[in-house]
């Protein structure tokens, strides 16, 4: 029997889609490259994002957020040109299904201590390719994906910038 007022319809709730913008930072270390982590409460590792300001490009976004959430200013880092990755997934806030999609730049830094905003995050950290896989886990998988790229285009560009050598003559 169905009470006047309910509601007995299969709507979908309302969905929100969002563009945020931020950065692959990374650092080069005595074991190898390390790219930054910024923990979430819920078991949830990222990095360093956050939404657009009116009349903000893509890029300005994600330098604004990266100082605001760690504390690294756009004159400690290098950005790596050519670099664009994405990262699209779905999360529910209360009744409101969210459509995010994020636009990532990749930059270095030389700054291993970062300051985080303990509103946004309770911790972070610098791990190795192969650690951050495991860190961020099999639920995010785009996120892994990002970090691949970024992981894959670094080494393909030190790759092409390594002076090749001649064979030697007998």
């Amino acid at each position: 029997m169905i009470t006047p007022g309910e509601n007995h319809t299969h709507e979908k709730p309302p969905t929100k889609k969002q563009v945020v913008a931020g950065f692959v930072v990374y650092r080069k270390t005595t074991d190898g490259i390390k790219f930054l982590l910024l923990y979430r409460r819920g078991n949830y590792w990222n990095f360093p994002k956050g939404h657009f300001e009116p009349g903000e490009r893509s890029i300005d976004t994600a330098l604004r957020e990266l100082e605001e959430e760690t504390g690294i200013k756009k004159t400690e880092l290098r950005i790596v040109p050519n670099f664009r990755a994405y990262e699209r997934y779905y999360f529910r806030i209360g009744n409101e299904g969210i459509y995010d999609t994020v636009i990532l730049f990749l930059a270095e830094t030389h700054k291993a201590d970062i300051r985080i905003d303990p509103r946004e995050h309770s911790g972070f950290g610098w791990f190795l390719h192969r650690d951050a896989v495991n860190i961020i886990g099999k639920k995010y998988g785009d996120t892994r994906k990002v970090l691949k790229q970024a992981s894959d285009f670094l080494l393909e560009r030190r790759k092409r910038h390594q002076p090749h050598r001649r064979p030697e003559r007998k």
